[in-house]
């Protein structure tokens, strides 16, 4: 099943189910609340009338967004490092999260980089989980870039302050239930910057897959139906190439995951027009 959020005409948003070709509303303003409070009730039981809408930003009010960095072994050793024991992990806040078609808009000046992501969105109550429990409470995927800014993430040891700037975290278009679509069997994870292939791996070399993620965090803290964990990024990311390349005004980036759709994010850096 195919599940996003629409904005409608009347300029609200709600929650919707794909219904053959058409999006058929459920009873929430989004795929955060729906799953909040629906999670375990079959979708198509509540799903309601036909509407239309612009797609946007799936989940905008996750109560957590945990990220792997180094989980693709190509990335890692484009990065200078060994291949890590445990998961390398790091949180966002919901503001850093935009649409799947939105702006993406900061300071000129910046080292702003791209990583394509896979994005697992967690659909029942995680605490403590085995591996299987983890991969019992995985509702679907999602397409995410971890848009990020290298050289305040460079400022310390610590990642954060790269990672979670306002509104540059793009996800959607869509979810995709997890009964249609397993990283397992092998998905694609590609970015474009300007129609140029910058970014293709592929979830069959994770270091550590999505059950392992969702299990190893529920050790240290809850998760929660509309949670999202971002797996890690492929190689190929600007910050390692010889010499490192960055993302200019005006760029378009795109991230696709094929069974889950495009997400087109133009970069936006309105202080070098002025």
């Amino acid at each position: 099943m195919r599940f996003a959020t629409l904005r409608t005409a009347d300029g609200r948003t709600t929650a919707v189910i794909q219904t053959g070709e058409r999006w058929s509303r459920l009873p929430a303003p989004d795929l955060s609340a729906y799953l909040q409070t629906f999670y375990g009730q079959p979708a198509q039981s509540l799903a309601g009338e036909t509407v239309q809408g612009e797609i946007v930003l799936p989940l905008p009010s996750p109560s957590k967004v945990v990220c792997c960095g180094l989980n693709y072994a190509d990335h890692i050793t484009e990065m200078g490092r060994d291949l890590p024991q445990y998961p390398t992990l790091f949180a966002k806040h919901a503001d850093t999260l935009t649409g799947p078609d939105s702006r993406i808009t900061l300071p000129e000046g910046l080292h702003v980089d791209w990583e394509a992501e896979l994005a697992v969105v967690v659909g029942q109550h995680l605490k403590g989980a085995t591996r299987a429990e983890a991969a019992d409470a995985i509702w679907g995927y999602t397409v995410a870039n971890d848009v990020s800014v290298r050289d305040w993430q460079a400022r310390t040891l610590q990642w954060f302050q790269g990672k979670a700037w306002d509104a540059t975290t793009p996800i959607g278009p869509v979810v995709v239930t997890a009964d249609e679509l397993d990283p397992l069997d092998g998905v694609e994870v590609i970015a474009r910057v300007d129609g140029t292939e910058r970014q293709r791996g592929n979830t069959k070399t994770l270091v550590f897959d999505a059950a392992d993620l969702l299990a190893y965090v529920s050790t240290f803290t809850r998760l929660r139906p509309g949670d999202l964990v971002l797996t890690g990024t492929p190689g190929g990311v600007g910050m390692g190439m010889v010499p490192p390349q960055y993302l200019d005004d005006g760029a378009l980036l795109e991230t696709e995951i094929p069974g889950i759709g495009t997400i087109r994010n133009r970069i936006d850096f309105p202080t070098s027009r002025s």
